[in-house]
């Protein structure tokens, strides 16, 4: 430790204490989901509600309104419902802007999750919706000790694999070291008693794994170099690594450095569909295929005087539809293109509300590697180069062949992996992944990448946020603009997850039935939670 200060120490472990709540937790805005409590009273009174947008939010409004006896009319540009919900598999196809045309190419039964892939436990509207729409749901495991830290650089840990545990555990241990010296000298809280002191130094030292001297010494927490067996074989631990190694190579760097656990939204335990999540869309599909017309893009909301008139176009041609009220769930740097009479404040709101750059692709290998050579089962490996993140899969553990998501990367680096070519992307996920992984040489099989900010009618992956347009453009955007009302993950503080459209689906559908019916709301409002 004498190489390096202890600001520096301070300031670079902050990230064991894992940032920071979600927002919502931290002001009080998440709420136990009463998911069976949704029974709304009185009538549809004939009313006609048109839909934009067949994802998650637009299919679960028409799916509730459809109980309460509404008419509705789903407008989907898509030839596919589902939005970003989207698990892409054999024959699936993608046409960004300034790409060639993708067509999946993965054997029948592969896929990945271009978009949602986790399903907290604690989303009960969405468990909700998989148990009703009878979706099955699999563990999905988003932490995982074994998977790896891969940092590019000039530190003596740089350009190594470093499993997860090693870096966890030698925090861990040099940081309770500290806290435990500290308290032994009396150097801390001057007011706790000399036996409330000592419990909490033998927290620590449990905590940390520390030594009768309060000394981190390296255990089995951080893994084998050679694994115990039958016999003498008593297993082989490595030294920890020095703290200036671990801070000089990036591995404590705030965007590098991940304590996904500590998360809200991503605590264990956490699910996904089987078959991939897209298989959610498809059951909601069902339940709304009489009312759906797919690839009718919308070119002009009108609030009229009695009602709203969208103008839509099809391989047929150009058509106008009349309606009492609408639901737009399109996503916003997609609605700043269609033609509206909307009042000023949701139009500045829909032009200035930036949504994130984020991309993935999918590599399906001709064997699990990552299973049998380094025995990873589930989980993600962070780098700080432009892949960002590797999940490995949660299905079909000791199966022959799988598909591993080769990036998961955001902002600048999704920006510049986006613009290349679809070939150079996975060239790039294939050199980058082999720093890491050596096997891709020589398991590859096929890819299929998905760069969300330059996919047609989506424009990004989820919108963003500050505190400041918070109270600005989202509050225009969670009242309704006469007869059209705003709804999808964006109207949400569920932004990016499935929730966030579900959560708002059931906001505006009670908005609408309180306000034709004269009903009391019996659900909160768009914004409220």
């Amino acid at each position: 430790m004498k190489n390096i200060s202890r600001r520096d120490f301070i300031q670079k472990s902050t990230a064991l204490a894992g940032g920071s709540y979600s927002l919502m937790l931290a002001l009080g805005l998440l709420r136990p989901v009463e998911a069976h409590g949704f029974e709304l009273e009185g009538s549809a009174g004939g009313q006609h509600v048109i839909i934009l947008g067949a994802g998650l939010c637009g299919m679960t409004a028409a799916y509730e309104l459809a109980k309460l006896g509404y008419k509705c009319t789903i407008l989907e540009a898509r030839d596919r419902t589902g939005g970003r919900c989207w698990s892409p598999k054999k024959g699936s196809a993608s046409a960004e802007i300034g790409k060639a045309l993708q067509i999946g190419q993965f054997d029948e039964g592969m896929y990945f999750n271009a978009g949602p892939s986790r399903i907290p436990h604690n989303h009960a509207l969405t468990m909700h919706y998989c148990r009703e729409l009878g979706v099955p749901i699999q563990v999905y495991n988003n932490v995982n000790e074994g998977a790896y830290y891969f940092s590019e650089g000039k530190g003596p840990l740089s350009n190594k694999k470093v499993r997860v545990r090693e870096v966890h555990n030698d925090m861990r241990g040099y940081t309770t070291e500290l806290l435990a010296k500290a308290m032994d000298q009396g150097k801390l809280d001057q007011a706790m008693t000399r036996e409330d002191a000592q419990k909490v130094i033998e927290y620590l030292r449990a905590e940390g794994g520390l030594d009768i001297d309060k000394l981190y010494k390296a255990s089995a927490r951080r893994g084998y170099t050679e694994e115990p067996g039958a016999g003498n074989k008593t297993g082989k631990i490595a030294d920890p690594h020095r703290l200036t190694d671990l801070v000089s190579s990036g591995l404590l760097d705030p965007d590098f450095y991940n304590v996904a656990e500590y998360t809200y939204e991503l605590q264990m335990t956490m699910f996904q569909a089987v078959g991939g999540m897209e298989q959610i869309a498809r059951a909601l599909e069902k339940k709304v295929v009489a009312q759906l017309k797919t690839g009718s893009e919308v070119t002009h909301i009108q609030n009229t005087d009695t009602g709203v008139k969208i103008t839509y176009k099809d391989k047929l041609g150009t058509h106008e539809l009349a309606g009492d009220l609408c639901i737009c769930t399109i996503p916003l740097p997609v609605l700043s293109n269609v033609n509206h009479n909307f009042s000023s404040d949701v139009s500045r709101a829909i032009d200035f509300t930036p949504y994130i750059s984020t991309g993935k692709i999918g590599l399906q290998f001709k064997r699990r590697f990552w299973e049998e050579d380094e025995h990873i089962f589930g989980g993600i490996t962070h780098t700080n180069n432009e892949l960002t993140q590797i999940f490995y899969p949660s299905n079909d553990y000791l199966g022959k062949k799988g598909v591993l998501i080769g990036y998961y990367n955001f902002n600048e680096k999704a920006k510049l992996v986006g613009d290349l070519s679809i070939p150079d992307r996975e060239k790039l996920a294939l050199a980058k992944g082999t720093l890491i992984h050596p096997q891709y040489a020589d398991e590859f099989e096929k890819s299929f990448s998905v760069s969300w900010h330059k996919v047609p009618y989506s424009m990004g992956g989820w919108a963003l946020y500050t505190s400041e347009t918070r109270n600005s453009h989202y509050q225009a955007l969670i009242k309704p603009d006469k007869q059209v009302y705003f709804a999808g993950e964006h109207t949400s503080y569920l932004n990016a997850w499935m929730a966030g459209a579900f959560e708002s689906a059931r906001s505006v559908v009670s908005a609408i039935h309180a306000r034709v019916s004269g009903q009391r709301l019996t659900y909160p409002v768009t914004g409220k939670g």
